[in-house]
């Protein structure tokens, strides 16, 4: 019975390194991750086309985020694209019957010790993959993908949040919204890893521990990067989580909570659906290629998130039209190299010494002093700058009215 090497992270064999089409051996380096969805007959000979990153610092890059560009050129070739954008009715729906399941499993364990086992495998198998899947249904409620109008979704954000037991639903707007118009830039794109994290954590170790309490690390880490400006609708998802905590824990006790708080745990660590976390931004097999999809099964859980180029690129489609979109335009999508499984990235992301949290993109921000040394003049007097001009939003539904 032959093995399907792709649940092994797209390794050809168990074995490290791997053969090229003239024989050679690339017995120093570690077996290719990625794949392109249509690679041919012949894979290898697509083989570690570049070397591997330096490990003391993270890629830096005085180019332009990939997504605009390939968004321009795809609504040029296929104007009919605009027709995939716009909300999805199902999403609330959803919503609700998850946000029902994870509340009434949480009222059935009220009896059940959180030391037992039972209460955990819940937590981890039901809880976690619930959890997680409210996480990315806040993440397509943030681009305004639920209702047509900005306050429905808003609202629907806060109801997704509830069983999550910690309010951040406003919080991750801000942030992530500018994960998409700054992709990269530190100081800004606060899903970057910081300097501190890469000093201290760049070894087998600190990759464990990253791997482990990631959700912390993506929970805690905007608020020392990037400090935002609040709004009524921070408060209100504050408000409105502590009085269902409240209500929860003095109507069945302290364990519904704790279930729902250690399900988000779950859902953010070693969680096979937590492997897109790594999986999205993080750069493999020594390319500059900053972000990754994955088209496995898992998304069937995961609000098509996998599904990543294709929604940086138009963060306006639904998680229901996504596949749509990349049937639409595989001359764009089918020569991308992605990820052939979640859970392995998080293996191979602890495992691989080509790999560690130094393997980002990142860019100067806009108007640091930095980035503005970085503009010269050509020979021909026109500027040329590190980055290009201020695009328009990539998220056409988002709003600017907090």
């Amino acid at each position: 019975m032959s093995a399907d090497f792709s649940l092994y992270g797209g390794a050809d064999s168990l074995d490290e390194g791997r053969k090229v089409a003239n024989g050679a051996s690339y017995t120093d380096r570690s077996p290719r991750r990625v794949f392109s969805p249509k690679e041919g007959s012949e894979p290898d000979l697509r083989a570690f086309t570049a070397p591997p990153q330096d490990p003391k610092d993270f890629l830096w890059l005085m180019t332009e985020e990939p997504h605009r560009t390939r968004r321009m050129a795809i609504m040029k070739a296929h104007p009919e694209v605009t027709k995939l954008m716009g909300h999805e009715p199902l999403t609330k729906y959803v919503v609700l019957f998850v946000v029902s399941l994870q509340v009434g499993l949480a009222v059935y364990l009220r009896h059940t010790s959180p030391f037992s086992p039972w209460f955990i495998l819940a937590a981890y198998a039901i809880g976690g993959t619930a959890n997680h899947n409210l996480f990315l249904a806040i993440h397509e409620i943030t681009h305004n993908l639920a209702f047509k109008k900005i306050v429905p979704n808003k609202m629907l954000a806060i109801f997704a949040n509830l069983p999550i037991g910690i309010p951040y639903s406003a919080a991750f707007k801000g942030y992530h919204i500018e994960h998409h118009k700054f992709m990269g830039q530190d100081g800004v794109d606060t899903d970057l890893p910081t300097h501190l994290e890469l000093v201290l954590l760049n070894n087998v170790l600190g990759k464990v521990f990253f791997a482990t309490f990631q959700i912390l690390f993506y929970a805690l880490r905007p608020t020392f990067v990037r400090a935002q400006k609040l709004t009524q609708w921070h408060f209100i998802n504050v408000i409105v989580q502590l009085v269902f905590d409240y209500i929860l824990v003095t109507t069945f006790g302290p364990r519904p909570l704790i279930y729902l708080i250690m399900s988000s745990f779950f859902a953010g660590s070693l969680h096979p659906c937590a492997g897109h976390f790594i999986a999205e931004h993080y750069l493999w097999d020594g390319l500059e290629q900053e972000t990754y999809s994955y088209y496995g099964p898992l998304n069937v859980l995961a609000y098509n998130v996998g599904y990543h180029n294709e929604h940086h690129d138009f963060p306006s489609v639904p998680w229901t039209r996504l596949p749509a979109l990349r049937t639409l335009a595989p001359e764009f999508y089918d020569n991308i190299p992605s990820h052939p499984s979640w859970p392995m990235v998080i293996v191979n992301f602890i495992r691989d010494k080509e790999v560690g949290i130094y393997a980002r993109a990142k860019r100067l921000a806009k108007g640091s002093v930095a980035a503005a040394a970085c503009t010269t003049k050509s020979a021909a007097g026109k500027k040329v700058v590190a980055e290009d001009e201020d695009s328009p939003l990539e998220d056409s539904n988002s709003d600017k009215s907090d």
